[in-house]
């Protein structure tokens, strides 16, 4: 099953609510095929043969590519849109997560004072927990769906222009999961504390 078929049916199934939060895989697709690779010759509306490119000839491709079409230009724009949504989702999430966790760990906290039932704080936090996974599967998909495009993207154009984009993608906060690997152990420890009193 290809890539965009699978994206789509993981957001239908498992996260309805976040579906214009994702990549918007389909639609640069579309825009890349406007593109016409650069080894296509305009006189005759055939493709030539593709050149051959060494491995250390990137940066001079990468010269050779600062002039880009109106196409490859909106591509690239729609990408780095895409990538800023992707990034300020996770942010907010994240910060979301952290006064969620702890909300939940002061009433836990009253709840411990007072002796009253915990059933309901513990569905409260699994549904948390659920949730933090849900979002590190949703930066997976993002970043599979980033690296398919852009891999679609340099087979088509023969350009490693956008190899620096992806060197930025791997540093942002959808990608690194430290804070949200920290925030599941807490939620774990708070429910050890409940669910195995000592």
């Amino acid at each position: 099953m290809k890539f965009g078929k699978n994206l789509r049916n993981e957001i239908t199934e498992k996260l309805p609510e976040w579906e214009g939060e994702f990549i918007s895989y389909k639609y640069l697709k579309k825009q890349l095929n406007l593109i016409a690779p650069p080894w296509h010759d305009e006189e005759t509306k055939r493709p030539r043969k593709r050149p051959r490119m060494a491995t250390d000839n990137c940066l001079v491709m990468e010269e050779r590519n600062t002039n880009h079409t109106g196409e490859e230009t909106g591509f690239i724009q729609l990408l780095r849109d895409d990538f800023e949504k992707i990034n300020l989702f996770c942010d907010d999430k994240e910060a979301e997560y952290v006064n969620r966790l702890k909300e939940l760990r002061d009433e836990v906290a009253v709840l411990e004072g007072s002796g009253g039932n915990a059933t309901q704080v513990i569905r409260d936090l699994l549904d948390f927990h659920r949730e933090m996974v849900l979002l590190l599967r949703y930066g997976v998909l993002n970043l599979e769906g980033l690296l398919k495009i852009v891999k679609k993207h340099k087979k088509k154009t023969g350009s490693f222009v956008l190899s620096p984009f992806m060197l930025r993608v791997l540093q942002q906060p959808f990608f690194s999961t430290d804070l949200l690997h920290k925030l599941l152990r807490e939620c774990e420890a708070t429910l050890r504390q409940l669910l195995l009193p000592i």
